[in-house]
């Protein structure tokens, strides 16, 4: 026999085993046969972890169609955890969305009450304002003793307030203010004690 035959002999051997055992590992992957016994050792020496092969009852034959049925099942329950696991995340998400949505409308509700509030004391003043401006005029236009005996009547800050348009409304107009012969009217004490109060608050 020619060495060239040998080495086609051997070549075709080895082609044969290679063969051989790739059909064995491809039959033992369909659990058509179980070889895991013999293949385990080379598995633990590649770091590979050895696939362990259902049992069958004895009598029985292995059903590919119930493996393959088996597989999908535990595709599907797996699919179904990861599903329920999403849900469980968006669920935690909306409600964080719900949670600040809440905590906004509750920052705005103060807003607004603020601003309705500002708005109110906002109102009260121009209110007022006109009030003391009306009764400035009023005063201005009556006779000075008359004017001095409802002002002696006020309180000491509704008094400067009155004064204070007067000599406002004088001065916007280019008229002499008669706010300083109200005084020269009023009881000495009240006129020092009003004027002493003006000069602190100006």
């Amino acid at each position: 026999m020619a060495r060239g035959d040998v080495g086609k002999s051997f070549l075709l051997l080895f082609l044969i085993i290679l063969m051989s055992a790739g059909g064995l590992l491809w039959f033992d992957y369909l659990n058509v046969i179980d070889i895991k016994t013999f293949l385990a050792p080379v598995y633990r020496r590649l770091g590979l972890e050895a696939r362990s092969q259902p049992t069958v009852p004895k009598g029985e034959m292995l059903n590919l169609d119930a493996e393959r049925l088996a597989v999908r099942l535990e595709t599907l329950d797996l699919r179904e955890m990861e599903m329920r696991k999403q849900e469980s995340d968006i669920q935690t998400r909306q409600a964080q969305i719900e949670q600040m949505s809440a905590e906004l409308e509750d920052r705005q509700k103060g807003l607004d009450e603020r601003e309705n509030s500002i708005n109110a004391l906002a109102e009260e003043a121009v209110s007022r304002d006109r009030n003391i401006e009306q009764s400035a005029r009023y005063l201005n236009g009556m006779p000075p003793q008359n004017a001095v005996a409802i002002i002696e009547a006020m309180d000491d800050q509704s008094a400067i307030d009155v004064i204070r348009k007067v000599e406002d409304i004088a001065k916007a107009e280019g008229a002499a203010s008669i706010v300083s012969y109200w005084f020269s009217l009023l009881p000495p004490e009240r006129a020092a004690a009003i004027q002493r109060k003006m000069s602190i608050r100006p």
